[in-house]
């Protein structure tokens, strides 16, 4: 009897990790700066070909120089757990420590740099394509923190075309993306239920768009060209600040001040919703460790804390408002949250970030929670995006969803 309530507990109180979708696990304060790259180390969205390498990097800040082990799990589309075993998609073994890591030299802040590249002596390769989260396990084996990360075939030619927004109401503000699939390694069964696509504006997985079926086939091709399915927000250039330069004033940056470690001090922001567009060059939410005189930016790179502030207007007085970016992989979380100093009426943040070029913007939630992008910088039609579709298929009878493409488009290039 008690061990039946024991499983009817467990069912109880854990359903979304047994059913659920699996969602990657938010860092604790001491870990930061996690980068995660393929083979193309500006995309910070690990989206790599089978048989290509993965480097997974981030920094201890406690000084213990702890010891962190790996484990890689393969999910279907829809990130539910996928019905391979590990000997069936992986060549080695994983539940390995992480052996390469470095001690921070000559920085204000210590810190211990660990890297960790897949394939390596233990784990040696990946053998199927598709959906994959890398989970980062401390010695007491909790989970400390996990990502996502994507590996395809080159099985079939995805064609993305950038157009303005189809609906008149959205056509200065959103866009559209239309998308054509050939292969002529694959004939496409039922194409409605074997294919599935997932649309991705600039690395961001938290506002993808995902499983929308073809809407026409010619032959062998798989046409899209939704009028809203598959719309974004077009929101606006990011902003950016750079401070490679820790003791001098670089882009953005207004002024410096030293306690235990340096303090960053950024000129302050304004809503830019109701402004023209202007142009702007930015990296699209990414950053880029890099600090000046230094040859190991990696362990020389040391850590400041940047402070944002942004002037408010009144529509987003009161509004849960915070700072985004590929630097918290586009958390919501209190580390990024800004408050409202009342002295100097701005709302204002401050973030422990290494030297380097970031890329930011505010955002907001609504009453409901509801993510609004645009609400503080806007939403223009003319803003440089990048997009990504990632096409799976899964042939009828077969035991896991494969990624045989990615396609990918500018916005710069808009078509209409």
């Amino acid at each position: 009897m008690k061990q039946r309530l024991k499983l009817l507990l467990f069912f109880i109180i854990f359903p979304l990790i047994i059913f659920g979708q699996a969602k990657e696990v938010v860092p604790p304060d001491y870990i930061k700066t996690i980068i995660f790259t393929g083979k193309t180390p500006e995309s910070q969205l690990p989206i790599i070909k089978l048989g290509d390498r993965i480097v997974l990097e981030f920094d201890a800040l406690n000084g213990n120089e702890d010891d962190f082990y790996y484990k890689i799990e393969h999910y279907d589309f829809d990130w539910k757990p996928s019905n391979l075993s590990k000997a069936e998609y992986m060549i080695g073994f994983d539940n390995n420590r992480i052996r390469h890591y470095e001690n921070s030299f000559n920085t204000f802040q210590i810190y211990s740099h660990y890297n960790l590249t897949i394939p390596n002596e233990r784990t040696r390769g990946l053998k199927k394509s598709g959906n994959y989260m890398v989970e980062i396990f401390n010695d007491y084996d909790e989970l400390v923190f996990s990502r996502k990360f994507m590996v395809y075939e080159d099985q079939a030619t995805v064609g993305v075309i950038v157009r303005r927004s189809r609906d008149v109401k959205y056509y200065d503000e959103k866009h559209t993306i239309d998308l054509t699939i050939a292969s002529s390694s694959i004939q496409f069964n039922n194409p409605t239920e074997t294919v599935k696509t997932i649309f991705i504006q600039n690395n961001n997985l938290n506002t993808a768009i995902s499983n929308l079926k073809p809407q026409y086939t010619l032959g062998n091709e798989l046409i899209y060209k939704y009028t809203s399915e598959t719309s974004f927000w077009a929101g606006n250039e990011y902003l950016n600040f750079e401070n490679k330069d820790i003791r001098g004033a670089n882009v953005d940056i207004e002024y410096i001040d030293l306690e235990d470690i340096y303090n960053n001090f950024l000129f302050t922001d304004i809503v830019r919703a109701n402004r023209p567009y202007t142009f702007n060059p930015d990296i699209n939410g990414n950053f880029v460790i890099t600090a000046l005189d230094t040859e190991r930016p990696w362990i020389e790179a040391d850590y400041a804390w940047i402070h944002f502030s942004l002037l408010p207007e009144e529509n987003i007085l009161n509004k849960e408002i915070y700072v985004y970016g590929n630097f918290n992989n586009y958390e919501l979380t209190e580390a990024n949250k800004m408050h409202f100093n009342d002295a100097r009426g701005v709302y204002e943040a401050q973030i422990l970030l290494k030297q380097g070029f970031y890329s930011y913007k505010y955002v907001l939630l609504d009453k409901n929670n509801k993510l609004e992008e645009g609400a503080i910088s806007g939403n223009f039609h003319e803003t440089s995006n990048n997009y990504k579709v990632l096409v799976y298929y899964r042939d009828l009878g077969a035991r896991y969803d494969r990624l045989i493409g990615i396609g990918e488009a500018e916005s710069i290039n808009i078509a209409n």
